[in-house]
C-alpha cells in the first residue's frame, strides 16, 4: 500500500502545482525512488485512458471513499501494469471491480478500433516548449544562511556567478555552470534548466529550497510582517510555508492545514530541515476550520493555494497530463470559490493571496470575480506588482490587477495570483512590492539598466563550508 499511497500523493502534488515529478518523488521519502517514479510516470501517460475507464465504470461514484488519484494508480497497475502486488483493502476494492473495468476497457478498444492497450494512447506529443526553457530556480533559505554565502559556496563548486540579471533574456541565455541572481525576487538564484541539486549539500541541509519562481510569488506578495499570525490553507508539501517563515524571520505563528496525513508528515520533516519554527500543522480540511475559533483571532494574513487542474505545470515529467474535462473544471472551481469565500470570513483578516498553477479562467479570474461579488465592498482586489509583465485576463473590471506567469513571458511555470485586501474607511492605499524591486521592473520596462541589488544585511547565520 505504501507504493500506491506515495504515487497518489505525488500525483496530487503535481495537480496542486507543488513541483515537478522528480522533485516530488525525491521529497516523498519513499525508499524505492525508481519504482515510484516509474509508476507515477506510467499512470500519467495513461491518464486520459484511466479517466475514461473510471467514468465509464462509475468507480468513484460507487466507492466514494476512494481518492481519485489513488484510483488512477490502482486501475493503472491492475489493467496496464504488473498487477496489484500490494495495497491491502484498496487492492481488494479494485479487484472487486475488475470485471467491470475490463469490460469498460474492451468497450473503449472497440470504440477506437484498436486491439492493443498502447494503441489507446494519443500519439506522443513533442515536449512542451516551455519545459525546456524554464530555468532551475533556487530559493536561498534565509532562516539558515544568506544570499552572499550561498553564492560563494556555488563559486567554490566551480559555478560562474554573473551577478544580478538585467532581463528575462539574460536568464534565458544561461548555460553550463553559469548562474545569476533573479531580476525580481531578491533571494532567488537562477541556473540553467535541468541543473540537479537533489544531492547537493545545500539542499540536503535545508539551506536552499528548489522552488519555481512563480511558486515563490504567493508568499512574496502576501509579505506578512514579522510577528504576525498567518494561515497557509492548503499547505503541503511546505515550500510556501517555509517561504512565509523566512519572510517573517521565524517570528509569529503559521497555522498550516492539509487533509493528508502522509503529506503532513513529509511537510513536517521538510520544515524542520529548513529551520522553521512557530508553525502548527493540522490534518484538517480548511473548509471545516472555524473562523470564530479564538486561536485564529489574530490571523491577519492568509495564503490560499487550493487544489487545481495543474494545467500550468510544464515540467511534470516525460508526459503532459490531459486537459481536464469541463465537469472537472467546474468541480474544482466550485471548491476554489468555497475555499476563497471561507478564507475571507476570518474576522481579523487584512490581506489574502489566492493562487493556482492553472491556466484556466474558470479557476482563476472567474473564481475571484464570483467571490468579490459575494462579499460586496468588504474586500478589494489590489495590484501589488504593477510592472509585472503578465496580467489577468480581462474577465471583469479590475482583473488586470491579477498576475499571470508563463514559460514564454516570465520563464516560469504557468501561474495565477490575486491579492485581496480588506476595505476600511480611511485605510491607507494597499501595500505593494518593496520599492527597489518595483523600481527595477520599471527600469527594465523602459529599457534602462536596473540598479545593482542593494547589499543584503548581514545576519549571523550558519555558514556552509
Amino acid at each position: 500500500m505504501a507504493l500506491y499511497s506515495a504515487a497518489a500523493a505525488v500525483l496530487e502534488g503535481l495537480e496542486r502545482g507543488d513541483g515537478g515529478i522528480k522533485n516530488l518523488v525525491y521529497n516523498s521519502r519513499f525508499p524505492h525512488v525508481r519504482q515510484l517514479y516509474a509508476l507515477v510516470s506510467e499512470t500519467l501517460r495513461y491518464s486520459p485512458v484511466l479517466e475514461k475507464l473510471l467514468a465509464g465504470a462509475a468507480l468513484l461514484q460507487t466507492e466514494k471513499k476512494l481518492p481519485p488519484q489513488l484510483a488512477k494508480v490502482l486501475v493503472y497497475d491492475l489493467l496496464f501494469g504488473k498487477g496489484l502486488k500490494c495495497g491491502g483493502r484498496w487492492k481488494a476494492l479494485a479487484r472487486r471491480h475488475r470485471a467491470r473495468l475490463e469490460a469498460e476497457l474492451a468497450r473503449l478498444k472497440v470504440q477506437q478500433k484498436v486491439s492493443r492497450n498502447e494503441d489507446l494512447l494519443a500519439p506522443a506529443r513533442a515536449a512542451s516548449p516551455g519545459a525546456s526553457q524554464v530555468p532551475r530556480y533556487v530559493r536561498v533559505n534565509t532562516l539558515k544562511t544568506c544570499v552572499d554565502d550561498v553564492i560563494d559556496f556555488f563559486k567554490r563548486q566551480g559555478y560562474s556567478y554573473l551577478g544580478k540579471a538585467g532581463s528575462v533574456e539574460e536568464l534565458r541565455a544561461l548555460s553550463g555552470k553559469k548562474f545569476a541572481l533573479d531580476l525580481h525576487l531578491p533571494e532567488l538564484l537562477v541556473f540553467p534548466p535541468q541543473t540537479d541539486f537533489h544531492d547537493n549539500l545545500l539542499y540536503t541541509s535545508g539551506h536552499i529550497i528548489l522552488q519555481d519562481k512563480a511558486s515563490c510569488l504567493p508568499a512574496f506578495l502576501l509579505a506578512p510582517t514579522a510577528g504576525s499570525h498567518v494561515i497557509d490553507a492548503c499547505a503541503a508539501p511546505g515550500n510556501k510555508t517555509s517561504h512565509l517563515a523566512a519572510i517573517m524571520e521565524n517570528k509569529g505563528q503559521i497555522f498550516a492545514f492539509d487533509v493528508d496525513t502522509k503529506r503532513l508528515a513529509t511537510m513536517n520533516t521538510m520544515l524542520m530541515r529548513a529551520g522553521v519554527t512557530g508553525f502548527r500543522l493540522t490534518q484538517q480540511d480548511f473548509l471545516t476550520v472555524d473562523p470564530g475559533d479564538l486561536k485564529y483571532s489574530k490571523v491577519t494574513y492568509i495564503l490560499l493555494d487550493p487544489s487545481c487542474s495543474g494545467s500550468g505545470m510544464v515540467n511534470r515529467g516525460p508526459v503532459e497530463e490531459a486537459a481536464p474535462s469541463a465537469e472537472r473544471l467546474q468541480a474544482l472551481a466550485g471548491f476554489q470559490r468555497k475555499a476563497l469565500s471561507h478564507a475571507l470570513s476570518f474576522p481579523a483578516l487584512q490581506r489574502l493571496v489566492y493562487s493556482t498553477c492553472s491556466l484556466h479562467r474558470e479557476e482563476n479570474e472567474d473564481v475571484v470575480q464570483a467571490v468579490l461579488q459575494e462579499w460586496g465592498s468588504a474586500f478589494r482586489l489590489v495590484d501589488p506588482f504593477p510592472s509585472w509583465p503578465c496580467r489577468g485576463l480581462t474577465a471583469f473590471p479590475g482583473a488586470e490587477s491579477c498576475l499571470r506567469a508563463s514559460p514564454a513571458d516570465t520563464l516560469t511555470q504557468g501561474f495565477f495570483v490575486a491579492v485581496l485586501e480588506r476595505c476600511e474607511e480611511g485605510a491607507a492605499e494597499p501595500s505593494s512590492l518593496p520599492a527597489a524591486a518595483e523600481e527595477n521592473l520599471q527600469q527594465e520596462a523602459e529599457g534602462r539598466e536596473p540598479e545593482a541589488a542593494p547589499k543584503k544585511r548581514k545576519k549571523k547565520k550558519q555558514r556552509v563550508k
